[in-house]
């Protein structure tokens, strides 16, 4: 099976091993017109979004205890966690049924989980990426954002929340952290997202 690696280097002309280093790195930078502040952000925060671009589709597959601690107002209970208990379909149905979302129907919360390298979430935002990029197929088929359009996801929320003019300040741990809050929410993994960000830099220097 094709990794979503291999997909985008096929895209960039660039040898299709799946490993992501630095020729495939400046590969990236070059076919989509990076400068290389731009792209060392944009792939720093990437790689370590989707775990050294390895991971693509969320992982659902949560316990019983898993679930209380990561939507404690839905699962109260042990008793009502425990009938979800390792379900990812069932879980989708139930944590992502809501309008801000876009998700109306419980097909909606289950079709679009996050998926991407910088991963999409709901009905809404698969909406405005198959927009924004053009790409309308991955409504009727959400599985190709994991492949085909996994490194756009990232490209479109650079752009979406104009991160890129942020990355035009330079590679340094304040516009990493800036750009850090942007796409996590918070600081989580901030001390990778600044290895990965300052190694790829020094590929593309």
């Amino acid at each position: 099976m094709t990794s979503a690696m291999q997909c985008l280097q096929e895209k960039i002309g660039s040898t299709p091993d799946g490993s992501f280093g630095p020729n495939t790195a400046k590969a990236i930078a070059k076919h989509y017109e990076l400068s290389p502040y731009r792209a060392a952000h944009l792939l720093g925060q990437a790689s370590h979004e989707s775990g050294g671009f390895k991971r693509t589709r969320e992982n659902l597959n949560y316990s019983w205890s898993g679930l209380m601690k990561t939507w404690p107002t839905r699962f109260k209970t042990e008793e009502e966690a425990k009938k979800y208990h390792r379900q990812p379909s069932k879980i989708a149905g139930k944590v992502y049924l809501r309008k801000s979302l876009g998700n109306e129907s419980v097909d909606d919360a289950r079709n679009f989980i996050g998926r991407g390298f910088v991963q999409l979430t709901g009905r809404a935002n698969y909406k405005a990426f198959a927009t924004d990029m053009n790409v309308p197929e991955v409504l009727i088929d959400p599985n190709l954002v994991e492949g085909k359009y996994a490194f756009e996801t990232a490209l479109w929320f650079f752009n979406k929340n104009d991160l890129f003019t942020v990355a035009d300040r330079g590679i340094n741990e304040n516009t990493i952290t800036q750009i850090t809050k942007r796409v996590n929410g918070g600081h989580h993994g901030l001390d990778d997202r600044i290895a990965q960000t300052n190694k790829i830099y020094r590929w593309l220097s």
